[in-house]
């Protein structure tokens, strides 16, 4: 695959830490207009040269998608739509045609093979060490190094049931890897039956090889489905494992490096921090860890990482494969679901809008409850429906403003849910508030258009009433409900100065309370507000709509502890500046992104 994929390949000669600087010029490279993939070639630590290069941005663009997977996403979501519809053949071409689809299933049984290339070096006991793998630290903050790339296998207490997830993997020590299994996942619930049953836990972690496995990892699959069993589909051919050396586990055979060992499910540690994709830190708390027992290898092995962070990044790839391959599933739950986008700042289960074609009233309604009751769907915060005469979903600007001319404030539900584990903004861990906005086009009952002001002179008619307000940004102003983007210094909570400001509801419509910086900057905007609002606690639904998309802190009646963004090492970008490795990029845009 590697070979297919060389084009697309950068190699970099110059020697980087593993610590910070390796990673940081991977997360530059990512927010390119066309990000290429980086093979560093001399990966270093305090003098000590790693013989194993490391790998980062597989995922680097849609013309590599393509490549890796193999065809179009389209038409392999195309293909398993047709095997969700598929009807009892009646002529000999049906018949035909039905068992093409019939052997493409069962492509998805994976084989088990002997002598497979992740074993062509193996290292047991004391000879299996972490500190051999050239694993990297992303963040300055972060509580340590990180596996962020590993295809994590599991399976049930009675073998029944086999998992891949792709979790981050804290090293303490040569013989210990946190893992942070998150509550709602797979492997968590597998590790609660071994808990209950107090049993060693066995888990083995591949990393590299074909990249099609490190995105099955990440697929969500109903419960119980094999997630390699995705890759024979892809592929259309069955997907090739091998026994580990020192547990039950299959791994894919031609993976570059294997972990294996066991989890004790009665000892715990305290893991993080961690920068996550959410842009933020997820903070410190304990959660299971893995003993290391062997360590295998190909005969030339190389290191596959990601980073994760503020967007755009290789995540955004990755999972614009999961909404194209995903869609036919979930139309099987929402029949009148058109279409769906993630869009990458609002980092996927922040914000999802959809389009679909709504047949009576209270339709779109039905379908987000629907949504938000499927899988990994369940822990999207906000979403927003529109119908089949709205623009393209990605094309954001014509579709927020097709949005905004359609909105109105009685059609917009709050609701309570479950929230995923890395979200810090809900009132309560793992459950919060939950925003849908129905934007389908139907008769309007409110005509109201806001006088709208310059924002020169808005901000010195707000200031009068509040002079904690800093400044003013308006968006949209052509269209019926212009957002107004308010920066204040946070003495005193959004709420209170929404309250004091909204004596000239003739000059606003939605409004948008910030305490950081991106009052200009438009796409980072919408990555800081769909990750900092509770829409229980921070949507306030009154003749001007007010969202709060501030830092929360003990104003807001926020008791939780909130987490740091995630930044760069201002030393670490200087210095590669200096390398003459940081191109392609202009310094408008490393502002835009928060690198400098």
């Amino acid at each position: 695959m590697l070979e297919m994929l060389k084009p697309y390949i950068k190699e970099i000669d110059t020697p980087l830490d593993v610590n910070l600087e390796i990673p940081h010029l991977a997360y530059i490279e990512a927010k390119k207009k066309n990000p290429k993939i980086l093979l560093f070639k001399n990966p270093v630590e305090n003098g000590k040269k790693y013989d194993i290069p490391v790998l980062m941005n597989i995922f680097a663009n849609e013309e590599v998608l393509e490549v890796i997977f193999g065809k179009n996403l389209d038409l392999i979501a195309k293909e398993i739509e047709e095997l969700i519809k598929m009807k009892p053949p009646k002529t000999l071409p049906e018949k035909l045609k039905a068992f093409g689809k019939l052997f493409a299933i069962k492509n998805t049984i994976p084989k088990t093979i002997k002598n497979a290339p992740c074993q062509y070096h193996i290292y047991e006991g004391e000879a299996a060490k972490l500190s051999n793998l050239p694993i990297l630290k992303t963040w300055e903050r972060d509580g340590g190094k990180f596996i962020t790339m590993g295809q994590v296998y599991t399976k049930s207490l009675d073998g029944n049931i086999r998992n891949v997830g792709m979790y981050r993997l804290q090293v303490y020590d040569d013989k210990r890897l946190g893992l942070h299994w998150q509550i709602h996942k797979d492997s968590a619930h597998l590790f609660w039956e071994y808990k209950k049953a107090n049993k060693l836990m066995p888990v083995s972690i591949a990393i590299g090889g074909d990249p099609l496995y490190t995105w099955c990892a990440t697929a969500p699959m109903p419960p119980g489905i094999f997630e390699v069993m995705l890759y024979g589909f892809i592929r259309g051919k069955n997907p090739k494992l091998t026994k580990c050396i020192t547990n039950e586990l299959e791994v894919p055979a031609d993976a570059d490096i294997v972990i294996e060992g066991y989890c004790n499910p009665q000892e715990m540690e305290i893991e993080g921090m961690f920068g996550d994709h959410t842009g933020y830190y997820t903070l410190k708390k304990p959660f299971p860890f893995m003993h290391v027992e062997a360590i295998t290898t190909k005969k030339n092995p190389i290191y596959y990482a990601t980073v994760v962070g503020k967007p755009p990044l290789e995540d955004k790839y990755m999972g614009y494969a999961t909404e194209r391959i995903f869609l036919p599933l979930l139309k099987t739950t929402a029949p009148d679901l058109i279409d769906y986008a993630m869009p990458e700042n609002g980092v996927f289960h922040n914000l999802i809008l959809a389009k679909i074609a709504p047949r009576y009233p209270g339709h779109s309604l039905q379908i987000m409850h629907s949504l938000w009751g499927v899988g990994q769907m369940s822990f999207v915060k906000h979403a927003i429906f529109v119908d089949e005469k709205a623009p393209p979903l990605r094309d954001y600007e014509s579709l927020t403003r097709y949005i905004l001319n359609n909105f109105e404030p009685k059609n917009i539900l709050v609701s309570k849910g479950i929230v995923d584990e890395l979200d810090h903004s809900s009132i309560e861990e793992l459950v919060g508030g939950k925003l849908g906005v129905d934007a389908t086009s139907s008769e309007k009952s409110d005509d109201f258009s806001p006088n709208v002001l310059k924002d020169k002179e808005l901000l010195k008619k707000l200031k009068s009433v509040e002079p904690l307000i800093e400044d003013v940004k308006q968006y949209f102003t052509d269209t019926k409900n212009p957002i107004c983007v308010i920066k204040f210094d946070k003495k005193k909570s959004a709420k209170d100065i929404f309250e004091s400001i909204k004596k000239f509801k003739e000059h606003l419509r939605i409004v948008v309370f910030i305490n950081t910086d991106e009052i200009d900057n438009p796409y980072m905007l919408v990555w800081r507000v769909t990750n900092n609002i509770d829409a229980l606690r921070d949507v306030w639904i009154d003749e001007v709509i007010g969202i709060d998309g501030s830092n929360k802190n003990e104003l807001d009646g926020f008791n939780r502890e909130w987490p740091p963004d995630v930044d760069t090492t201002k030393e670490v970008i200087e210095k590669l500046k200096n390398l003459g490795l940081i191109e392609g990029i202009s310094e408008e845009e490393m502002k835009k992104y928060q690198i400098i």
